[in-house]
């Protein structure tokens, strides 16, 4: 389903972060990506999610090269097939939980009734996930554990197809990062996505079926 050959990235100050790096996923993977820090697991990421762009090398999701787009069609395709989960929650302080959860819902236009499906959608997710008691309240009225639950049901609102976790637990406590990381394979498990985690946390990268290393620009089993 996602296939990256040859991707090469390098910075200035860092120099090459990425050497001629190849890298596939299937439909329902669930992968973890280690590395010390300052390997390039980020940079990674967000090239996956094409959040950036590789300095040479190919991107493909389901046969479509995603290098050729231009960058109207790579949102439009971001919107559609890739969630985000960070370290940091990167909730609105000003917003209520549910109208964080929607909100990207509004990058594009929609329709009253796909609106309706997806507000439906959301609350079961909350309901699932156990945060929808908190849809009314707002991110400073709530844990650190809850608010990371409450980006995760907002990452999963476009129902995408790949769901990139970038150090997701590396603000929690063991508790609530153990909480947050089956929560993860339970949505792998419930809506087929494709679970791709960077991390530190050896207790995370222990639950993905596949556990791969970034070193040098490259990635090994």
């Amino acid at each position: 389903m996602l296939q990256l050959t040859d991707i090469s990235k390098k910075y200035p100050a860092r120099g090459v972060v990425l050497d001629r790096l190849s890298f596939s996923a299937q439909k329902g993977d669930t992968i973890a990506i280690t590395g010390p820090s300052g390997s390039g697991k980020t940079t990674l990421m967000n090239i996956i999610g094409t959040l950036d762009r590789p300095d040479s090398g190919d991107v493909e999701f389901d046969g479509r090269k995603l290098t050729d787009l231009m960058p109207d069609e790579l949102s439009d395709y971001r919107n559609r097939n890739i969630g985000f989960v960070f370290q940091d929650h990167l909730l609105f302080k000003h917003l209520t939980i549910l109208d964080n959860i929607m909100l990207p819902l509004f990058s594009s236009a929609i329709s009253d009734s796909e609106l309706a499906e997806k507000k439906t959608f959301c609350s079961e997710l909350m309901e699932r996930i156990g945060i929808k008691e908190l849809e009314n309240k707002y991110p400073f009225q709530v844990s650190g554990g809850e608010a990371q639950r409450a980006t995760l049901v907002r990452a999963l609102i476009r129902k995408p197809s790949v769901l990139l976790a970038d150090e997701p637990t590396g603000s929690l406590d063991a508790k609530n990062a153990d909480i947050l990381g089956n929560l993860l394979l339970q949505i792998n498990r419930d809506l087929g996505i494709t679970l791709i985690v960077a991390t530190h946390s050896l207790d995370l990268s222990a639950k993905m079926t596949r556990h791969l290393k970034l070193e040098s620009g490259k990635l090994t089993d």
